[in-house]
């Protein structure tokens, strides 16, 4: 009797504890972990959000960037963090549902040493032909597409980023076979695009419309399940015949596996709300971020779905890095 009367209050002592961490937090600045350099879409969310936390939970909020091996490097560190909630880390897709398929060898297991709190935002991409591709329509292009016995070539702001896995997908939604021609940013390959050199590209949204606009470059689809605030005019792909293609760069929170469920909801929570404020949300818009603020449950199982459609691209082209 004596012991089981023991373990019970060792439970409940637990327990107790378990349940202070979300209302002691945060009980010292926290910093966001971000990958990658700055100006970056994970490193303009978590500037945008970190501002608005500090503001939320009385406490100094501020961006770390530790780039280096696509955004690996930082979220190690949030993987081996103390799990207080202090070091979240705001990744894209790279380093996560890519990482676990791309990279024979990681520091880490996406789905062992992460607790998931939620996806803040997205961004997408959009079909983007130079101006002497005789095409102005996704099924036109579709078209040209099937007709190139060799395949068609086109350009990639670097090899495992959203603009080289958009071509994949698409000839693998296709059938047909899509040449990836990797450069170093996004910069010099809107520069060839634009000139002729190339012809066509996925393009981050934001800073393809810029020249879409000024007509250096002709918009056929954008890669997001719903038609984009700042592009309405403009179809999604699966609009225009390829059923549930989703090819966005996508901004996760995260913080170590053990971090208490309690306090995983408690940031949740808090994040949500700021990303909701109207400020929040436009600020958010002028960069071409729409908001997602879901569930850590509905994160988890987004991740675990990118996941899965990672390894299948990463599979049939056979992209993997030793």
């Amino acid at each position: 009797m004596m012991r089981n009367s023991a373990i019970g209050a060792l439970l409940a002592f637990f327990a107790a504890a378990g349940a202070a961490h979300g209302q002691s937090f945060p009980a010292k600045p926290v910093r966001f972990m971000v990958g990658f350099a700055p100006s970056g879409a994970s490193d303009i969310t978590a500037r945008i959000v970190a501002q608005k936390m500090g503001e939320v939970w009385g406490q100094t909020v501020i961006v770390e960037n530790r780039p280096g091996a696509s955004g690996i490097i930082g979220a190690d560190a949030v993987a081996k963090a103390p799990p207080d909630g202090h070091l979240p880390l705001v990744t894209s897709q790279t380093s996560t549902a890519v990482a676990t398929s791309l990279y024979s060898k990681l520091p880490y297991g996406v789905l062992k040493d992460f607790s998931i709190i939620s996806v803040m935002g997205s961004t997408a991409t959009i079909l983007a032909v130079h101006s002497s591709v005789p095409t102005s329509t996704f099924a036109q292009f579709v078209a040209l597409a099937k007709a190139a016995p060799q395949g068609m070539g086109f350009a990639s702001s670097g090899f495992g980023s959203v603009s080289h896995f958009g071509g994949e997908l698409l000839g693998l939604a296709l059938n047909v076979k899509m040449v990836p021609i990797p450069y170093k940013g996004e910069s010099p390959v809107l520069t060839d695009v634009i000139g002729g050199q190339l012809s066509f590209m996925f393009a981050s949204l934001p800073l393809a419309m810029l020249h879409i606009k000024a007509r250096k470059l002709r918009a056929l689809a954008v890669t997001s399940l719903q038609r984009s605030p700042i592009a309405l005019e403009y179809p999604t792909v699966v609009e225009s015949g390829i059923p549930d293609f989703e090819m966005v760069a996508w901004q996760g929170l995260y913080g170590p596996a053990s971090l208490p469920k309690d306090l995983v909801a408690r940031i949740n929570a808090d994040i949500s709300q700021a990303l909701q404020t109207p400020d929040v949300n436009k600020r958010l818009a002028q960069q071409g971020i729409d908001r997602v603020a879901n569930t850590p449950d509905q994160a988890s199982a987004y991740l675990k779905s990118e996941i899965a459609k990672y390894a299948k691209i990463v599979k049939s082209a056979n992209l993997r890095v030793e």
